[in-house]
């Protein structure tokens, strides 16, 4: 396709935005203002090859970005603009989804998911070197959402304001035997061991973050707390009293959603709980979503599906005797979590420069912070905390807060 006929094609495209507009900036300095009213947003062409990148959904324009053909004053403004237009994107590929799920199911089903990929798939993203990810996450290495309980707050006290919430809604004691399903960094395991004094077995398939995790609870004397697996959560064995998995299901791949679950629920005793915290789709875009090409999934964390809560609701309905007790959306958190992580992978491109990180992969991952900022945003994706539990759970806290709390309502 020419890049003058791409153009007009774009340009008529754009033009019928249903939301929002969009300026254009060419490589001569021309602007063009597509579409009408707010909110807008600026998009600058380094080149007039940039105009076939739009065919190319946003695999292709992320590539483009890469390459430099083009950027924008404000990347989270644009991307919550195409976000604010999703929608009747959506309605349209799910027109097409008798004639294009096909040819996707069998692309990804061609694709191993086996342990070997499923741990190949993490090695992509988290053995990226702890480098990487100490200059961009606070000081605990929380790599999952924040929550802010001041704007003011510091991202490392809204990440232990987290820690503690999930302690909390667990009611975790010294007796409980916890399971945590991907370790991350250790924050959780180590802030549960510490502060509640439970014994933490946390497993991971990251080899970095094994050893990482290894040495740092022996650097806090808890080794006696906390035991550090690297196993693929199918080969987890033994019974637990709670349950954790903080951003992990993402991973599992759409295919092994259920699984997930079925095997959660295994391995809690009868009078378990589990608490998810897991990023969501919008339930109407799971479908054309799960199996797409696109560049979170090429170029970030490949194998991964964001679930829906239908979907989630769904496999624990069929394939577990699991009970949604409570349900939290923290989706506003993340906003301010992914802020603080990309001014500070941004703060440190060229110190990220010197340790060998190139120029494609900072535009990469400075895109992918902004997308993931402007996707939670607008509640294109959203965050969720889900605490689960085995049809003998009865929680002494739960039962005296919801009897103060009916107490207090009668009073009234």
């Amino acid at each position: 396709m020419s890049n003058s006929f791409a153009r007009l094609i774009t340009r008529l495209v754009l033009a019928r935005m249903p939301i929002g507009s969009l300026v254009i900036v060419e490589p001569d300095g021309r602007r063009l203002r597509l579409g009408s009213g707010s909110p807008e947003a600026t998009m600058v062409l380094h080149s007039q090859a940039a105009w076939s990148a739009f065919f190319g959904g946003s695999l292709r324009l992320a590539d483009a970005y890469a390459e430099g053909l083009w950027t924008s004053p404000d990347l989270v403004a644009l991307i919550r603009l195409a976000a604010r237009n999703m929608p009747a994107i959506d309605r349209f590929r799910s027109r097409l989804l008798p004639v294009t799920r096909p040819f996707e199911l069998v692309r990804a089903l061609r694709r191993p998911h086996d342990r070997d990929q499923r741990r190949r798939d993490i090695v992509a993203h988290y053995d990226l070197g702890n480098e990487l990810f100490s200059r961009m996450l606070d000081p605990t290495m929380t790599y999952s959402c924040a929550l802010f309980e001041e704007r003011w707050t510091s991202l490392e006290e809204a990440q232990n304001a987290k820690l503690e919430m999930v302690c909390s809604k667990l009611d975790l004691g010294p007796a409980d035997r916890v399971l945590e399903i991907g370790s991350g960094w250790g924050s959780f395991s180590i802030y549960a061991a510490r502060t509640r004094g439970c014994h933490v077995t946390t497993t991971t398939i990251s080899r970095e973050q094994h050893d990482y995790v290894i040495e740092q609870v022996a650097e806090a004397g808890l080794a006696d707390r906390v035991t550090v697996l690297s196993q693929d959560f199918r080969d987890l064995r033994g019974r637990y009293d709670k349950l954790v998995s903080i951003e992990m299901i993402e991973a599992v791949g759409w295919q092994n959603i259920g699984r997930f679950f079925e095997q959660c629920s295994r391995l809690l005793e009868s009078d378990g709980a589990m608490l998810l915290q897991a990023i969501t789709i919008d339930d109407r875009a799971y479908e054309v979503e799960k199996a797409s090409r696109s560049f979170i999934k090429e170029y970030i964390f490949p194998g991964g599906t964001l679930p829906s809560v239908a979907v989630i609701a769904d496999r624990l309905a069929r394939m577990t005797d699991l009970q949604a007790l409570d349900l939290d959306d923290i989706t506003s958190h993340y906003v301010e979590t992914l802020r603080h992580w990309r001014e500070a992978f941004l703060a440190h491109s060229d110190e990220l420069a010197e340790l060998g990180y190139d120029e494609r992969f900072r535009r990469i991952w400075t895109l992918y912070l902004a997308y993931c900022e402007a996707g939670f945003a607008e509640r294109r994706i959203c965050d969720i905390q889900m605490l689960l539990t085995k049809p003998r759970y009865r929680s002494v806290n739960r039962v005296a807060s919801d009897a103060a709390r009916l107490e207090r309502e009668h009073a009234a």
